[in-house]
């Protein structure tokens, strides 16, 4: 009986009439609203944003790398001890590092991966990547990143010079040595043939949908990548293909266990901390910024109970001296502040998962009446906003609204509750 008498009374001062306190309770309510559907939106966006950044690094870098911090001499056997734990599929050698890049007078320091494509295949297909040409790495041909190849103003079928800095130390003695002894143009000629150009043909370009792959990348066979780095038959390190790429801490603790010092491995998250890190304190420090604007909204509760035990005071005189009980009194106002949440919580978690739906469609309305890309794809490297809701970040977002509006009428049920019986029907004249 007291939660009915309670709950009667909340709804009959929540009751919408044509008065100043009305406007209050409807404005408290959107304030509600509107802080569970920007922070619904936001993280989701957030949400998306790094799951869609996951996908992206792992349709390009492998699950896991070996490597020794220098040359895998014999790397046929680190492969062959990584294929024995649970959990590895595949591996595969790769030589990576800086380059020169020539074509037609421009000159760009990218980096060269070169790569078995028959092994790195089963670690990592790039042949979905490719938006022209081919993927093709037969004799010397390269793959380029779609922004690399638009810099160097580059075409399938053409062909780049590479500069290897593989054999820099031997380059910077002969030079040195040439000072010291006036040096001949024969010597001038073997210092040039110590430099290694090589000609490559653009066999495709390919797109990751991230611009640091795309601009600094350019695959190549791992022959060539070996002949700029002189490494003969070694590698810089081994690409490796997990069951599960979100085991591969699992995995790489007990890859470590088996390789002999100085080898090591590193995974997928290793080798892109620094930005998921980056992603998830953004992601925790909107979440708490926004939450300030449910606070907000919980104020204008307050505020609105503040006014209602003040004009109610009469009433609350009477109830208090017909028998009402203190936990009652609390109820009625604390049952008000719950419906301002429980409706503004409903709604607002409606318009946040609309908004979130039909995100893309917004954004092209706001991009065309107010002239202002919300979401750049240049910048960003996504077509379209990315966005995935959670169901337990949107459960979080609504509990946490909830109690903070169940909370902020607390303070007005105390305050009303305390009322004098003899005070309170003084109240105003009587």
């Amino acid at each position: 009986m007291s939660g009915t008498f309670s709950t009667f009374l909340a709804m009959r001062y929540l009751r919408p009439k044509r008065t100043f306190l009305s406007m209050i309770t409807l404005v408290s309510i959107l304030g509600v609203t509107l802080g569970i559907m920007v922070l619904i939106l936001v993280i989701s966006v957030m949400t998306g944003f790094e799951q869609e950044l996951r996908r992206k690094v792992m349709g390009f870098d492998p699950h896991l790398i070996v490597g020794n911090g220098g040359v895998l001499e014999e790397w046929e056997k680190p492969a062959e001890l990584a294929l024995e734990v649970p959990g590895v599929v595949a591996a595969a050698p790769f030589v990576q590092g800086p380059v020169i890049v020539e074509y037609q007078n421009r000159r760009l320091a990218p980096k060269i991966r070169g790569i078995d494509p028959v092994m790195e295949r089963a670690v990592v297909d790039l042949s979905g990547s490719i938006v022209s040409g081919a993927y093709d790495l037969d004799g010397n041909k390269t793959l380029l990143g779609s922004a690399l190849a638009r810099e160097l103003g580059v075409s399938v079928g053409e062909n780049i010079t590479v500069f290897s800095p593989g054999n820099l130390n031997g380059i910077l003695e002969e030079i040195d040595r040439l000072q010291r002894s006036g040096g001949s143009s024969v010597e001038a000629s073997r210092l040039k043939e110590m430099i290694l150009p090589t000609e490559l043909e653009v066999a495709g370009i390919f797109e990751s949908g991230r611009y640091l792959y795309d601009s600094e990348f350019l695959i190549v066979p791992l022959h060539i990548g070996q002949e700029l780095y002189n490494l003969g038959p070694a590698a810089h390190g081994l690409s490796l293909r997990t069951t599960d790429p979100y085991r591969a801490d699992q995995i790489k603790s007990a890859l470590d266990s088996r390789l002999q010092p100085p080898q090591f491995a590193l995974s997928w998250i290793d080798l892109n901390k620094q930005l998921f890190d980056a992603i998830r304190m953004e992601r925790s420090v909107m979440f708490f910024l926004l939450l300030f604007i449910v606070l907000v909204a919980a104020f204008g509760i307050m505020n609105t109970l503040i006014t209602v035990t003040v004009q109610k005071t009469r009433e609350i005189g009477v109830m208090k001296a017909l028998g009402a009980t203190t936990s009652q009194i609390i109820g009625v106002f604390l049952a008000q502040g719950m419906i301002v949440g429980i409706f503004g919580t409903a709604t607002g978690l409606a318009l946040g998962i609309a908004t979130v739906r039909y995100r893309n469609e917004l954004s092209r309305i706001l991009a065309e009446v107010f002239q202002v890309e919300v979401f750049p794809a240049a910048v960003y490297q996504f077509s379209e906003i990315p966005a995935e809701i959670v169901a337990s970040d949107v459960a979080v977002i609504c509990v946490s609204a909830f109690c903070i509006c169940s909370l902020a009428a607390l303070i007005p049920a105390w305050f009303a509750a305390r009322l004098d019986p003899v005070k309170a029907l003084r109240h105003d004249g009587i």
